[in-house]
């Protein structure tokens, strides 16, 4: 708060008599405003539709029949002394209004020492272009880390009061990721998540994450082109790609400490479909406990001229806001392919994009898929886009094995009544997607004849498909040789 003070305290030396602040936590608002007054020895009044305009500073009798709009704006006008006004939720009233207009702009007008500050106060506030350039927007800032934590403990504080001084159970771990995983937010937001993550049940622990992330994404209102999913897989569920799952170990610290130097910016997954590029993307956020967003690019796009890239800014900012996190761009050839055809729209969008890798601060993890390379303009495979590009390759048989061990244990098949090494090897250029699709196969199978999932069925199943490394051959080969130099293979 103290900073917020200061701050403030330059806003108004400088005279500046309309101040906006965008804030959900009106409490903090006012507290904070509160703290200013008693320095500076000014009167503050605050106005609101249903309670009109109070005075909460020093000395002065309550203003009577103020809840209208123009009454209260009059007599903030004709205050001649230097306090504060601070109006809630004023912005809807002036959209149509011309009279309220030029009140508010006569009041920002005001020249002199003494004179009246008015400051607008709502979750979100767009001013009309009139009075627009007189007004300064201010923002308080987000709780530090050290904040949060000493905010989680008092939680855990009053949960305890009040069960008989049972502590809330935790580890040092899982606190120290709930942290992290709350920046973003205000303090009074914070404070609710902290206080539900424990009341639950007395804990906070591994499983509270993935709904606290849910929860925060849910506050921070990022539906659009950001999508969160929920369904983060471990790498327990992912075969093969023993160095890819290398590599993110190596980072993982990196990463969580939130240093600006040298921070892991992200990676790019190339490879066939179905190769498990987006399961690997999905594994990461839940191999370090983070959010997952997907950024939607095909409804980035809009008709109208620089709406695409200002919905891709929006998107960025706002997995900014949910940092530290893992941002999955799934296909991203779709999204990026430069043409004629589009009237410069994707260049626009790429150099957006490339702008935003190159600058941001915020521990935003990129993880970027494709499919196609040749789509993949070249400014974005030059070195420092990503700290690494991996090439997914279609699984040896020995992951061929433990992908089937995977899907046949998750429909609870014990994988020790099969033969996975003649599975292996009867699914040679399969990739992970196909043989999930075949033991699906076998079990529908199974269910219509009445007979319970053996060998002979995935054998068919298998039999009955043919993979994409078949019907794609000469493309994958091609990707296949043009990785072999250029990426890391994820194997």
């Amino acid at each position: 708060m103290k900073n917020d003070l200061k701050d403030l305290q330059l806003v108004l030396d400088s005279r500046v008599r309309l101040i906006v602040i965008e804030s959900w936590d009106e409490l903090r608002v006012l507290e904070t405003l509160t703290s200013l007054v008693v320095q500076r020895g000014i009167n503050l009044h605050v106005w609101s539709i249903s309670e009109g305009l109070q005075n909460l500073g020093f000395g002065g009798a309550m203003l009577e029949d103020s809840h209208v709009p123009e009454k209260a704006l009059r007599l903030v006008k004709a205050d001649p002394q230097a306090g504060l006004y601070v109006f809630f939720d004023l912005h809807s009233f002036l959209e149509n209004d011309a009279l309220l207009i030029r009140l508010v702009k006569d009041i920002a007008m005001a020249a002199g020492p003494d004179k009246p500050t008015l400051i607008l106060v709502s979750h979100a506030l767009k001013l009309p272009s009139e009075v627009q350039r007189y007004a300064a927007r201010f923002s308080l800032s987000l709780p530090s880390e050290d904040e949060l934590l000493a905010l989680v403990r008092e939680e855990a504080v009053r949960w305890s009061e009040v069960n008989r001084g049972l502590r809330v159970r935790t580890d040092n771990k899982t606190l120290q990721q709930v942290v992290k995983n709350l920046r973003g937010l205000s303090h009074a937001d914070a404070r609710l998540l902290a206080r539900s993550l424990i009341c639950d049940d007395g804990a906070i622990t591994q499983e509270d994450l993935p709904e606290l992330n849910k929860a925060k994404f849910q506050l921070l209102d990022l539906d659009g082109v950001l999508g969160y999913e929920a369904d983060t897989a471990h790498f327990a569920d992912v075969g093969g790609l023993l160095n890819l799952k290398q590599w993110l170990s190596e980072r993982q610290a990196a990463f969580m400490a939130g240093t600006a130097n040298d921070l892991p910016k992200g990676m790019l997954l190339l490879g066939a479909q179905g190769s498990g590029k987006s399961l690997a993307a999905k594994a990461v956020a839940g191999l370090w406990g983070l959010p997952l967003l997907r950024l939607d690019f095909a409804s980035l796009y809009n008709k109208y001229f620089g709406e695409t890239e200002r919905n891709l800014r929006e998107a960025l900012l706002m997995a900014e806001r949910m940092s530290p996190c893992v941002l999955w761009m799934d296909e991203i050839e779709k999204g990026l392919a430069t043409g004629d055809m589009d009237n410069g729209v994707s260049q626009r969008v790429l150099g957006t994009l490339l702008t935003w890798m190159a600058e941001r601060k915020a521990p935003v993890f990129v993880v970027a898929t494709a499919n196609i390379i040749k789509r993949l303009p070249p400014e974005l495979m030059r070195k420092g886009r990503f700290d690494e590009i991996f090439f997914v390759d279609l699984p040896a048989p020995a992951v061929r094995e433990d992908i089937f061990k995977i899907h046949l244990l998750k429909r609870e098949l014990a994988a020790e009544n099969f033969d996975v090494t003649a599975l292996a090897l009867a699914s040679a250029g399969f990739s992970g997607a196909e043989i999930e699709q075949a033991v699906v196969s076998a079990l529908y199978a199974a269910q219509a004849r009445q007979v319970p999932v053996v060998q002979s069925l995935l054998l068919e199943a298998l039999q009955r498909t043919v993979p994409l490394s078949v019907v794609m051959s000469e493309e994958l080969t091609a990707l296949r040789h043009w990785a072999a130099e250029r990426t890391v293979h994820a194997g």
